[in-house]
């Protein structure tokens, strides 16, 4: 009775080492797939925040090094944790980088020249500018005789009028402005649509 009561104690002893081992490998396993995964994305994704003949941003640098100079072989679910720890840290700081190296491209190629200007308008206004061009263009002919009347409609077109002018006025960089005529516009809008007027 003795011998089986010590054979039972010795294969429980035994199915318990068994069972920590195979969690201890376990873990050492995961840890070692976790590794080797980080490893093939680090370098899948360099290609997209690194920048040619600039070292990688700091936040990324630190996060990679804290990464590789993790210590092996511990399998515990502490260093698990801890391992993913560092990844999120990893991955925030590569998504930073990423969209940096994009914002940054996107910046350079929106840029115009340096002997251009981009300006941005609504449809409208292009609709008025090019209402307002043509008419210039016409009044400059040598043969205008001003048989052809053009008019605001009210105070409210000349206003948006004087606006999209004054708009692409501003945008014409200051030593290739000639003048400024947007008071002159407004003058003109205050003394055709005066306030007593607007009240009858």
């Amino acid at each position: 009775m003795e011998v089986l009561a010590v054979m039972t104690a010795l294969l429980i002893v035994l199915a318990a080492a068994s069972w920590s081992s195979a969690r201890s490998y376990f873990r050492k396993g995961r840890l070692a797939g976790m590794e080797e995964a980080t490893g093939e994305i680090i370098r899948g994704i360099r290609s997209h925040y690194e920048m040619a003949g600039q070292p990688p941003p700091d936040p990324v640098s630190k996060a990679l090094e804290a990464i590789t100079s993790f210590p092996r072989g511990s399998g515990c679910e502490n260093s698990i944790r801890r391992y993913h720890a560092r990844l999120w840290i990893f991955g925030d700081a590569v998504g930073t980088a990423c969209w940096r190296k994009g914002f940054d491209a996107c910046k350079l190629q929106m840029t115009p020249a340096t002997n251009k200007v981009r300006i941005d308008l609504s449809p409208g206004e292009i609709a008025q500018l090019a209402a307002l061009g043509d008419l210039g263009f016409k009044r400059m002919m040598p043969n205008d005789r001003s048989m052809e009347m053009h008019r605001f409609a009210g105070e409210q077109q000349a206003l948006a009028g004087t606006c999209a002018l004054e708009r692409l006025e501003q945008s014409i960089p200051k030593q290739h402005r000639l003048s400024d005529h947007a008071a002159a516009r407004l003058a003109l809008i205050r003394n055709w649509w005066p306030p007593e007027r607007k009240r009858a």
